[in-house]
């Protein structure tokens, strides 16, 4: 079944309601006709993915694609694996694996269960618009939830604060962490590489919200963009709005480019930024930026991450993208 949904998700006319200090400008509620996005419905005979190479062995995303459209997304190779196009379909053509929350809790209740943590979102934002209509990954909160298997979730999405009455539950039980994707605080630069997400202050906000509720929240520092979003004054800005907004922990890594990412970024680049394409090209002959590059950055966020007092904070290394690929 093919369906079509707005994005942004606020009809003609509508206004905004609020929850709370968060805008609900981005919380769609139904489905309404426009050639803007489709989302196909399918039906999965599984949904645990098992993660190789990782600190988590299981991940779940409950979509295929993402309406957010950012420029930079390493996961748009996905939709080359099932013959699509990543580079113009990535955020028009969305996989809704509809029967998601069933088969998961069909798969948790198996004896071998371990009741190990599971990570949502490594390669779709299980909060993009569509979840406001088919609460898909609400339904797999709660299976996660009553099968007492603790949870870790990234997003862009304000929407998450919708859930944070069974991400309490998770967090006063098993556990739940969920991280805020933030590659900058500008707002206009935040609308230019990503251009259908809420704007960075929403995000913080919802942040702030969740940590309220009782909700262990960070930081995904990513991608660092070399000569867009790599200054260190950019960079500061957000490690200390990070501190300022309850996050326990901040993560971070350099953009990558794989093949079908390379050439939706540099379609960007070339209508956007044309100055920083010869720079782009002589950075990413390969995959990843020279290690020189990464480690400079590295460096610089780790002595701004001490100074904003994250030092010595609980947490785990961010994986890097390639080894994300793999959990699909």
């Amino acid at each position: 079944m093919v369906v079509s949904l707005q994005s942004p998700c606020v009809a003609a006319g509508e206004t905004p309601r609020e929850e709370g200090p968060v805008p609900r400008l981005f919380w769609t509620t139904g489905i309404r006709s426009t050639p803007r996005v489709q989302w196909v419905e399918v039906q999965v005979k599984s949904v645990l993915n098992r993660v190789q190479g990782m600190p988590f062995r299981w991940s779940i995303n409950p979509y295929r694609g993402c309406a957010h459209a950012c420029i930079y997304c390493y996961a748009r190779l996905t939709h080359w694996y099932l013959g699509q196009d990543g580079v113009r379909d990535w955020s028009s053509r969305i996989f809704v694996k509809v029967n998601a929350p069933e088969v998961l809790r069909r798969e948790l209740a198996r004896p071998g269960w371990r009741r190990e943590r599971v990570h949502i979102g490594t390669a779709t934002d299980p909060y993009q618009p569509a979840e406001g209509a088919y609460r898909i990954t609400w339904r797999i909160l709660e299976v996660l939830r009553d099968a007492d298997t603790p949870v870790a979730l990234v997003t862009k999405s304000t929407m998450v604060v919708r859930d944070r009455d069974v991400l309490r539950d998770l967090a006063q039980g098993p556990g739940a962490l969920v991280m805020f994707s933030l590659a900058t605080v500008d707002p206009a630069l935040a609308r230019e590489i990503e251009p259908d997400v809420p704007p960075p202050q929403w995000r913080l906000e919802a942040m702030r919200v969740l940590g309220e509720a009782g909700v262990a929240t960070a930081v995904f520092l990513a991608p660092v963009l070399p000569g867009i979003t790599d200054g260190e004054e950019q960079l500061a800005a957000v490690v200390a709005a990070a501190r300022a907004y309850g996050a326990s922990a901040l993560f971070t890594n350099t953009l990558h480019l794989g093949d079908v990412t390379r050439e939706a970024f540099f379609a960007y680049l070339e209508h956007k930024r044309p100055a920083l394409v010869p720079e782009y090209e002589r950075l990413y002959r390969a995959k990843y930026a020279p290690r020189a590059t990464q480690q400079r950055i590295q460096q610089v966020i780790a002595a701004l991450k001490a100074r904003a007092g994250f030092a010595g904070l609980p947490e785990r290394p961010a994986p890097a993208p390639s080894a994300q690929l793999r959990l699909l």
